[in-house]
């Protein structure tokens, strides 16, 4: 199965700028970046040595989609979604199984923060709830249960970390870190994707628990969305049928992947385990599950 896998791309005319627990990103110019989606698969900060075959393509499908579908709500880093070799043919870059995983975008300054929005208790927002009643220092009213959804969606930013674990700050922190008016900015665009993206996905059986947004800015100042959005990385996704607060909840994820490396008690330190052949078929058919069901 992993020999139908991309672990690495090689694109043959560019140096690679960076690499991501799951993207491949190559500068062909000062306006642009290519970016090519992976099947690496990575879990509590490690990437992990077996890929999910497809899961590139499956997340750049998805993402794609929302990109085209919140364009009215906000600007998106998208040039070309799919892009060939019409592209920079002088670096002769391209290869055909770059297809369905590659999308050429504009190249901004990424925010030094990261977007949250939550629309459900759930994860570390869950934990910090808890022991103070708080998430990310917004008080939230008492005697909600795990997964259970919140009055109303709430913003809590990150900071970006190199390595690591991201850290979650308060609004105030964000609005310290990019900027008061760019912090509100954020804040509402942020709300606003969130909510029309989890009314289409309920209606599809999807319950959009939380979910991550990246922007930048272009040279002019002008506000984009970035990275990947709304895909089973970046986001909670639960299927709606089986969804009931109180405990946690079956997931479209990769939390099938973190329970298996907790069933066999892995200490989260290099080297990090091989996925048997079961695990991965089984998170293939989680992705493909949620693609199948927002864009079909």
């Amino acid at each position: 199965m992993s020999s139908e896998a991309m672990f690495d791309s090689t694109p043959k005319g560019l140096s690679l700028l960076r690499k991501g627990k799951v993207r491949d990103v190559y500068e062909p110019s000062d306006q642009h970046l290519l970016i090519v989606a992976c099947d690496r698969i990575s879990a509590f900060d490690h990437i992990l040595p077996t890929p999910i075959p497809g899961k590139g393509k499956i997340l750049t499908q998805i993402s794609n989609f929302w990109f085209d579908k919140t364009e009215h709500l906000v600007k998106n880093h998208i040039v070309d979604p799919n892009p060939g070799p019409k592209w920079y043919p002088e670096l002769d870059w391209y290869y055909p199984e770059l297809d369905g995983r590659t999308v050429l975008v504009h190249k901004t300054e990424p925010l030094v923060i990261e977007a949250i929005v939550r629309g459900y208790l759930s994860g570390s927002g869950w934990k910090e709830y808890q022991k103070s009643g708080t998430v990310c220092g917004l008080k939230l009213p008492k005697g909600i249960v795990e997964s259970e959804k919140l009055p109303e969606p709430i913003f809590t930013p990150s900071t970006k970390a190199q390595s690591g674990h991201d850290e979650n700050i308060s609004f105030e922190q964000a609005a310290e870190t990019v900027g008061a008016e760019l912090a509100e900015k954020v804040r509402d665009i942020s709300i606003a994707l969130y909510e029309f993206a989890s009314d289409y996905a309920r209606e599809r059986g999807i319950v959009i628990a939380d979910t991550k947004f990246e922007f930048g800015l272009l040279e002019n100042g002008e506000l984009l969305l970035i990275d990947e959005i709304l895909t089973p990385d970046s986001s909670r996704f639960w299927p709606a049928e089986s969804y009931a607060p109180g405990g946690p909840q079956t997931s479209f994820d990769k939390q099938y992947v973190r329970d298996y490396l907790e069933a066999i008690k892995w200490n989260k330190e290099p080297p990090a385990p091989e996925l048997p052949e079961a695990v991965v078929a089984k998170t293939r058919e989680k992705y493909l599950e949620a693609v199948k069901r927002l864009t079909a």
